[in-house]
């Protein structure tokens, strides 16, 4: 089965960015306790826009973990999963 791929955006105010990363530091402890990776991205020329992206081996363990999550996910039904391109 191919790796398993979730996304959100969110705007974080310049006075809430120390909160939202400390935040996102959890969830990436969690998510990495639960099989997943997760890394957030600025958009360069929008400081606050974030993306964040939490991965897994498989649609389950991914599933699974956000349903588990202390912080629920907007969408976590809206699984991308890899298309091989061999």
């Amino acid at each position: 089965m191919p790796r398993a791929l979730t996304l959100q955006r969110t705007i974080v105010p310049s006075a809430e960015r120390a909160k939202y990363l400390a935040r996102a530091r959890q969830r990436a402890a969690y998510y990495a306790k639960a099989g997943c990776r997760f890394w957030i991205f600025e958009e360069a020329a929008l400081p606050g826009a974030f993306i964040e992206f939490t991965e897994a081996s498989d649609r389950n363990t991914l599933s699974a973990a956000h349903a588990d999550a202390p912080e629920k996910l907007v969408d976590a039904k809206r699984i991308y999963h890899e298309v091989e391109l061999s």
